[in-house]
């Protein structure tokens, strides 16, 4: 049986330490969708929403987003991230998110991926909420998620 490693003996939760892993370049790759109304995808389309670009937008509001992870998930880890890169693309049936995260550290970059496409998603949600209601917000998920050894 798998332990989880944000846990200790007694059950409780606990920052894993990762003080004696070896520094890696590491790299995640997230995605996630948002099903949009026909009416807010020509505005999105036309780049007539009120409150402005909606693309750009939810890019950089993405981009503060996984900067940010640490803050919001209690357990994670502050991480020396080299770059994070956000795409927002309209399709037949809404928006797109993909993020991907790069570090060099000790530990993961997917919770950084995974907030960046949140983040993104819940900025386009905001941005069309006053022309549909019935938005969904799905399929966020990991692609990707390595690492390499610095030479």
């Amino acid at each position: 049986m798998s332990k989880l490693s944000h846990t200790d003996v007694n059950g409780k939760a606990n920052m894993v330490d990762v003080g004696n892993k070896p520094f890696q370049k590491r790299v995640a790759l997230a995605l996630g969708h948002i099903k949009l109304s026909e009416e807010a995808i020509r505005l999105i389309r036309e780049n007539n929403n009120k409150k402005g670009d909606v693309l750009t937008i939810s890019e950089i509001a993405g981009i503060q987003g996984g900067k940010r992870t640490s803050d919001l998930i209690p357990l994670c880890h502050p991480l020396q991230i080299t770059k994070i890169d956000v795409k927002a693309t309209l399709d037949n049936t809404g928006v797109e998110v993909t993020a991907e995260t790069r570090c060099i550290g000790q530990t993961g970059i997917e919770m950084e991926a995974l907030t960046a496409v949140s983040v993104a998603l819940l900025t386009v949600y905001d941005m069309c909420k006053a022309v549909d209601k019935n938005m969904i917000i799905e399929k966020i998920t990991l692609l990707k998620k390595t690492k390499e050894d610095i030479a």
